[in-house]
């Protein structure tokens, strides 16, 4: 494995662990980081989230990134994986090249 693929990889597990704990702390909730899977639905049937719940969530990922979430981008919070991508994609997008 090439040093990007390595360097990518442990930003992308390091963006993760720092969304499950801070959803576990912010919201209260009842699980340990590995009870969490990626994948889960974070509104609806999956965690259950209101719409109050979803405002705590893009407020501690704007603190804890340092990222702006437009209003209408809801979407993002599909679940922990599409926070995670919407996390990378701004931070690669806010670099200055070389």
């Amino acid at each position: 494995m090439d040093s990007e693929m390595k360097r990518r990889i442990e930003e992308r597990a390091e963006v993760v662990r720092i969304v499950k704990q801070d959803l576990i702390t912010r919201l209260n909730l009842p699980y340990g980081p590995d009870d969490l899977h990626e994948d889960v639905s974070l509104l609806g049937s999956g965690l259950g989230l209101d719409s109050l719940d979803a405002l705590e969530v893009i407020l501690g990922i704007e603190h804890a990134f340092g990222i702006k979430i437009a209003d209408d981008n809801i979407g993002i919070l599909r679940s922990i994986n599409t926070i995670a991508d919407h996390v990378i994609a701004a931070r690669r997008n806010s670099e200055v090249p070389a």
